[in-house]
């Protein structure tokens, strides 16, 4: 058995004041010696209706502090030490993502200006000028965070990346495939993401499994679940796939739950079509928007917290192994108990518990 990082005089049931307010989960271990490491990336250049996940990553690290260390079914996660990047690391980013909304407000105005009427070719030639700019910074997004994992991966540490919106998990994605060429990712949405270049945004949020399928070769399954938003477009895209894409439509699993059929079956189901070593990218939205209504795009059905808990003990009951992941689209709203990122923040360490586990 490994020794653990941390101080031996360090009480997991004390409170997060006790560490200190700018540790994940309250947890005195630093980059260096934890074995877990969360990247940052407060980006949002394209959502499409509500905005706000640019906060998610300081909205998780506030709520970490009130998670109880103690998990029923994964132990002690915490012991090997778990540690987020500064987010004063992550500056950049977060300038990239400012620019990049000031152009896509200008993008819309423009286009909402001449719509129904005329453009002229200046007025065209101005917005594709500036689509290109947004393409541009979500470009060096990508970039960066591929290699921000790609470091920690090559370091052995276990990485998951915090968003921002769905783009960001572009880069962690082909960081992790490049590191662990065939593996499988675990999609949970109430989107596709399958949009080519969604509003002339090759990088959109709602592209980044299209861009996956196209850029990243090293990914060898996509299994989707929580899916009930979506394009005919998208359908035909997942559909046509070659057998690279496996979708568990929300309708599909709600009607076989009716039906009688435990989700505990669906869940080894979904896990099935699965390589045995699986990435977990996680839209909150997949869930309930009961769990989380201050995300961009709030969609009724989904799932409830315990049939993604349930999704997770299938993976790890199979023998297959989570290498990573990512939790995007947690939008904070303000008040003093923040409902959407004290569900993000549980739902990390669950993430992070089951990755750890059969470690």
């Amino acid at each position: 058995m490994s020794v653990s990082p941390l101080p031996a005089d360090f009480d997991p049931g004390a409170s997060s004041g006790a560490t200190g307010t700018d540790a994940l989960f309250g947890l005195p271990t630093g980059p260096e010696e934890s074995r877990v490491i969360v990247v940052p990336v407060p980006f949002e250049a394209t959502v499409s209706y509500g905005d706000g996940t640019v906060n998610g990553p300081s909205a998780v690290l506030a709520a970490s502090q009130q998670v109880d260390l103690f998990d029923r079914r994964t132990g002690r996660p915490y012991r090997d030490g778990i540690a987020m990047l500064p987010l004063e690391s992550a500056r950049c980013v977060r300038g990239w993502s400012d620019a990049a909304r000031e152009t896509v407000a200008a993008i819309t105005a423009a286009r909402a200006a001449n719509a129904g009427a005329e453009s002229g070719a200046d007025a065209v030639a101005r917005v594709a000028e500036q689509v290109a700019e947004v393409n541009s910074l979500c470009a060096s997004m990508n970039d960066w965070v591929r290699e921000q994992v790609a470091a920690q991966l090559d370091a052995g540490k276990l990485v998951f990346t915090l968003g921002g919106d769905h783009s960001v998990a572009f880069g962690s994605i082909a960081a992790h495939a490049a590191h662990d060429p065939g593996l499988g990712i675990l999609h949970i949405d109430a989107h596709h993401d399958l949009r080519h270049a969604y509003d002339g945004f090759t990088w959109s949020h709602a592209s980044v499994l299209f861009n996956v399928l196209e850029h990243v070769p090293g990914v060898a399954h996509i299994a989707q679940i929580g899916i009930r938003d979506f394009s005919e477009e998208e359908a035909r895209i997942a559909h046509d796939a070659g057998g690279r894409i496996s979708v568990n439509y929300d309708v599909d699993v709600k009607e076989r739950q009716l039906d009688g059929e435990s989700f505990a079956r669906i869940a080894d189901d979904v896990v099935d079509a699965l390589p045995r070593r699986v990435y977990l990218t996680f839209d909150i939205d997949g869930l309930d928007p009961l769990l989380c209504p201050g995300t961009g795009t709030p969609v009724p059905g989904g799932l409830a917290w315990h049939e993604v808990v349930a999704l997770l003990q299938a993976i790890v009951r199979s023998g297959r192994t989570i290498v990573g992941g990512d939790l995007v689209e947690v939008a904070p709203q303000p008040g003093d108990r923040e409902w959407n990122a004290n569900v993000g923040a549980r739902l990390l360490y669950k993430m992070i518990g089951y990755a750890h586990r059969p470690r």
